[in-house]
C-alpha cells in the first residue's frame, strides 16, 4: 500500500502577483510592458489584479519582455489552477478522519 505524502498549498496565489511584483522590482509600469508587448494595457492590469489568466501568448510576451521563460508563467498559471481545483474539491466534499481523501 501506497501513502501520497504530497504537500499541497491551501492557498492560491494568482501569477498576477507575480507579474506584479516583477514589474515593480524592475522599475517597469504596467503601460511600459504592455506597449513592449504590443498588447492594450488593461492585459496586463486585469492580469495583475487576478482577473485575467496567463496565456500561451501573454507567457511568451513576458518571456520577451521580462526575460523570464515562458514556461515559468505558464507553470504558475497552471499551479493556481491545480490549487483552486483542489481547493474547491476539499470544500465540496470534507474527509472526516476515517475517510481521507485521495486528489
Amino acid at each position: 500500500m501506497s501513502v501520497n505524502q504530497d504537500i499541497w498549498p491551501d492557498v492560491a496565489i494568482h501569477p498576477g502577483e507575480t507579474v506584479a511584483d516583477i514589474i515593480e522590482q524592475r522599475g517597469l509600469t504596467q503601460a511600459k510592458v504592455a506597449a513592449l508587448m504590443g498588447r492594450p494595457p488593461q492585459v496586463i492590469n486585469e492580469i495583475v489584479r487576478g482577473k485575467k489568466n496567463i496565456t500561451a501568448e501573454t507567457a511568451v510576451g513576458l518571456e520577451a519582455v521580462l526575460d523570464m521563460p515562458a514556461q515559468f508563467w505558464t507553470n504558475l498559471q497552471i499551479i493556481y489552477d491545480n490549487t483552486l481545483q483542489r481547493s474547491q474539491l476539499r470544500s465540496a466534499s470534507p474527509a472526516t478522519p476515517d475517510t481521507p481523501t485521495k486528489l
